[in-house]
């Protein structure tokens, strides 16, 4: 792989719990975890939190289970949003081709930087400590040709890792990097590469994107390439929002269909003045639905 790019993608550690941490320092050193009520899930746990075996999206009822002593917290969106666009202010002073991926992560073209920061790893070094010096909060960073594989490099030394593969290095740092590793590669497709004896990238490359596409669908070519380190390197500076949803967790079961009906009304109302605010219309409305074992069911319509 030899196209002479430098993607960075920077993300913060645990940034939730840890900007909990950073606002109340007695909250430092113990397992902290964002989340609350028997319904709700994990949106964040501190590296102390995760060494019980919390992690995100996990419900809260079995985090409580792995992690007696864990302190529970409401999340603070605004104060998280807050401290995300401090960093997002430090990514501009080093490229101004920044693509905010999220509200803790985001990719930067540093192609050509060398002149201004140094090398790859000093970038990332001076990156780090700006960071710090904004938020007082740690990320962690990896410098790689494409986008997918610098999300992957970032994770692969947290917290406060920094990881740099060169061109040439992409395919002996894959060979042997666990399959799960792969951006998608969940809880359900684990299972399926198991069964042919697939537990590395480089296992995946053993078959041809043919045959995984026979056994896994569109998805099966997705992994073949991403097994090879291929992906986009396009960072693009403006999102338009793709989608506008509303969400709610009730304390308890609700079976009665006009409390449902009600509360389906002001969460349509939420999203239209959304749409609204934006100048946007839809086309497609999902709903949703969450039972009590956390099992759930999406049905769509396009209009």
């Amino acid at each position: 792989m030899e196209n002479g790019k430098r993607i960075l993608h920077l993300d913060m550690d645990a940034f939730f719990a840890s900007v909990e941490q950073l606002d109340d320092p007695s909250l430092r050193g113990k397992p902290v975890i964002v989340g609350k009520g028997d319904r709700g899930v994990v949106s964040a746990a501190s590296y102390e939190a995760r060494a019980f075996g919390v992690r995100s999206a996990m419900p809260v009822v079995q985090a409580r289970r792995l992690c007696p002593e864990g302190i529970f917290v409401g999340g603070r969106m605004r104060r998280y949003s807050e401290v995300s666009r401090q960093v997002m202010a430090v990514l501009a002073e080093f490229s101004p081709l920044v693509e905010q991926a999220s509200v803790d992560e985001a990719y930067m073209d540093v192609t050509g930087t060398e002149k201004l920061f140094g090398p790859p790893e000093e970038l990332a070094r001076r990156l780090q400590a700006r960071v710090r010096e904004a938020t007082g909060l740690s990320c962690s960073v990896g410098v790689v040709p494409v986008k997918l594989m610098a999300k992957i490099a970032s994770d692969y030394r947290k917290p406060g890792g920094v990881t740099i593969i060169e061109p040439g290095g992409v395919e002996a740092f894959l060979k042997d990097l666990p399959v799960g590793r792969i951006p998608g590669v969940g809880g359900k497709t684990l299972p399926r590469l198991a069964s042919f004896g697939v537990k590395t990238c480089g296992d995946v490359l053993r078959y041809s994107g043919e045959f995984w596409e026979r056994h896994l669908g569109e998805w099966g070519r997705v992994l073949h390439a991403r097994a090879r380190g291929l992906g986009s390197t396009e960072i693009v500076t403006g999102h338009e929002p793709k989608s506008s949803s509303a969400e709610n967790t009730f304390e308890r079961d609700l079976d009665d269909v006009e409390e449902l009906r009600a509360w389906l009304l002001r969460q349509s109302e939420r999203v239209g003045r959304d749409l609204r605010k934006h100048g946007l219309k839809g086309r497609t409305v999902t709903v949703k639905i969450k039972f009590a074992d956390f099992t759930q069911i999406t049905r769509s319509r396009t209009l």
